[in-house]
C-alpha cells in the first residue's frame, strides 16, 4: 500500500512537471519533432537589410566627399544633407529633391550606392554616408526577468556578441539549446537551433543578427526547487487548517 502511494505521488509530480502548471512562464516552445531551419555558412556573412520602420541617418557631401575631408581640418559643418528618415511599411522613404524612393530590402552599401546614383542628377559626384540608428534585437538569456532589448551599433553583430552584451548565459540557461528566431516580412518565421556549449558551436555563434531577431536561450528546469516553491504554500495552509481544527475540537 505504501509503495502504491509513493508511485501515485511520483506520477502526479511528473504529470505536473510536464504541463503548464509549473512551467507557465516558458516562451517560444517547439514540439519535440520540430524541424529547425538549417544553419549555413552564409548566415555569418549576410549584410544587414534595411526594413520597414528603420530610422536611417543620411549625411551627404558633393564632390566625392571633398568637403567631408576638408571638415577634418576646418571643423566646420556644411554638408548638404544630414537628416533622419523613417522607412515606411512599403520600404519607401521620402528624401529631399528626389522624393519617394524604395530602399527597403537593400543592404547599407546597396542603398548608399543607389542614393549616390540618384543624387548625381542634382550634385557633382555626391558622397553619401548612411546608417540605421534603431536596429535592435531581443535577447532572452535563459533566466526569468533578465530579457533585454539590444541596440545594434555595428552592422555585423553576432549571436555571441549579443549574448555577451546581456552578461552571457546564466547558470539557469541551456547553452546547448539557443534559438535564433528570424521573422522576415511576409514570410514564415525561421527558427535556428544552436549548441553553444561546445567549441564547435563557434561557427553557429558567429551568425550575424538582423534587426528584430529574437535570441532565446531555453531556461533550465529545476523540478525540485519548483515543487518546493509550489507545494510549500499548500502544505502551510493545510497545516494551519489542521492546527485550527485541533484547537476548535479541544
Amino acid at each position: 500500500m505504501r509503495f502504491y502511494k509513493y508511485f501515485l505521488f511520483l506520477l502526479v509530480v511528473f504529470y505536473f512537471s510536464s504541463c503548464k502548471v509549473f512551467r507557465s512562464n516558458l516562451m517560444l516552445k517547439t514540439p519535440k519533432d520540430y524541424t529547425y531551419d538549417k544553419i549555413v555558412d552564409s548566415l555569418s556573412k549576410q549584410d544587414y537589410k534595411i526594413e520597414a520602420n528603420d530610422v536611417i541617418n543620411i549625411r551627404m557631401f558633393a564632390n566625392d566627399g571633398f568637403k567631408l575631408v576638408d571638415l577634418a581640418n576646418s571643423g566646420l559643418s556644411n554638408n548638404l544633407i544630414q537628416l533622419d528618415y523613417i522607412v515606411n511599411s512599403d520600404g519607401t522613404c521620402k528624401f529631399p529633391l528626389i522624393g519617394r524612393v524604395k530602399i527597403g530590402g537593400l543592404s547599407i552599401r546597396e542603398a548608399t550606392e543607389y542614393l549616390e546614383q540618384v543624387y548625381a542628377e542634382f550634385y557633382v559626384k555626391p558622397y553619401v554616408n548612411l546608417a540605421v540608428t534603431n536596429k535592435r534585437v531581443i535577447v532572452f538569456p535563459g533566466n526569468g526577468g533578465t530579457a533585454q532589448v539590444i541596440y545594434l551599433k555595428n552592422n555585423n553583430t553576432t549571436i555571441i556578441e549579443a549574448l555577451a552584451l546581456t552578461g552571457g548565459i546564466p547558470e539557469d540557461g541551456k547553452a546547448y539549446k539557443v534559438k535564433l528566431i528570424r521573422n522576415p516580412s511576409n514570410e514564415k518565421p525561421k527558427v535556428y537551433l544552436m549548441d553553444l556549449s561546445k567549441i564547435e558551436g563557434v561557427a553557429a555563434g558567429n551568425t550575424v543578427v538582423m534587426a528584430h531577431d529574437i535570441i532565446y536561450v531555453e531556461p533550465r528546469y529545476r523540478l525540485a526547487r519548483t515543487l518546493v516553491g509550489e507545494i510549500t504554500p499548500i502544505i502551510s495552509l493545510l497545516t494551519s487548517t489542521l492546527l485550527l481544527y485541533t484547537l476548535i475540537k479541544r
